[in-house]
C-alpha cells in the first residue's frame, strides 16, 4: 500500500516547499489539476527534478486527445498519468499504449462514473496500471466518502491496482485501509493540517501497518 499526497492549490515554489517537509513519509506526489491549470506541465517537471526518488502524478485528468497529453505529460517526467473513467474507450485504450512506450502508468479515475462496477470491469481489461474512487470537493462538500465504492471496485478488478481519493483524513485512514486499496491519496488531510510532518508520518504508519 502506497501512500499519494495530492497537491491542489499551490504555484510550484509552495509545492515544492511542501513536499520537502513530508518528502521521507509519502511514495507518490501529485501534481493536482488546479496546479496544471495555473502552472502548465512545468509544475510537474519542476518537481520531478526537485525530488527524482519520489513518483510524480500528473491529474490532467485526460477526456480526449489521450496519446498526446500522456506522451507530453511524460517527457515533463511525470511516471503517473490520469484519464477519467468517463472517457471514450479509445481514449483510454489511447493512454495506456503510450504509457507503455514511454514506459509510464495510467490511472483511471472514477469520478461522475454512475455504474462503478462495469465501467470498472470494462477499463481494468484495457490494461490500465491503477483504477481509483474519487469523491470530488462537491461531493464531499455533502457529505460523501469513496469507501463504499472502494468495496465496488475491488470485487470486480482482477488485473489493476486500486485507489481511493477524496476527503481522507487521519480519522477515516483506519476505515479505508480495511479496504486494501493499493494506493491511498490524501490531500487536505496533509495539507491542511498544522503539523504537516506529523500528519504525513501518522498516515505512512498506519499505511504500511495495514498492508
Amino acid at each position: 500500500m502506497e501512500l499519494q499526497l495530492a497537491l491542489d492549490l499551490v504555484n510550484i515554489p509552495e509545492a515544492i516547499e511542501l513536499v520537502k517537509e513530508v518528502e521521507e513519509h509519502i511514495d507518490i506526489v501529485e501534481i493536482g489539476t488546479p496546479v496544471v491549470i495555473n502552472e502548465g506541465l512545468r509544475a510537474v517537471k519542476e518537481v520531478k527534478e526537485a525530488f527524482p526518488h519520489l513518483k510524480v502524478l500528473a491529474d490532467l485528468k485526460i477526456m480526449d486527445a489521450a496519446g498526446y497529453e500522456v506522451m507530453k505529460a511524460s517527457e515533463a517526467g511525470a511516471d503517473i498519468v490520469t484519464i477519467l473513467g468517463a472517457a471514450e474507450d479509445m481514449s483510454i485504450k489511447g493512454a495506456v499504449e503510450e504509457a507503455k512506450k514511454q514506459g509510464k502508468k495510467i490511472l483511471v479515475d472514477m469520478i461522475a462514473v454512475k455504474d462503478l462496477a462495469e465501467r470498472a470491469k470494462q477499463v481494468d481489461e484495457f490494461g490500465v496500471d491503477y483504477i481509483c474512487v474519487h469523491t470530488g470537493y462537491d461531493l464531499q462538500a455533502v457529505g460523501k466518502n469513496s469507501f463504499e465504492d472502494l468495496q465496488t471496485i475491488k470485487s470486480v478488478v482482477k488485473n489493476a491496482k486500486t485507489a481511493i481519493a477524496g476527503g481522507i483524513k487521519l480519522e477515516t485512514l483506519p476505515e479505508v485501509i480495511k479496504a486494501q486499496p493499493d494506493l491511498v491519496i490524501v490531500g487536505g488531510g496533509i495539507t491542511g493540517q498544522e503539523d504537516k510532518k506529523q500528519a504525513a508520518a501518522q498516515m505512512q504508519q498506519l499505511v504500511k501497518q495495514g498492508q
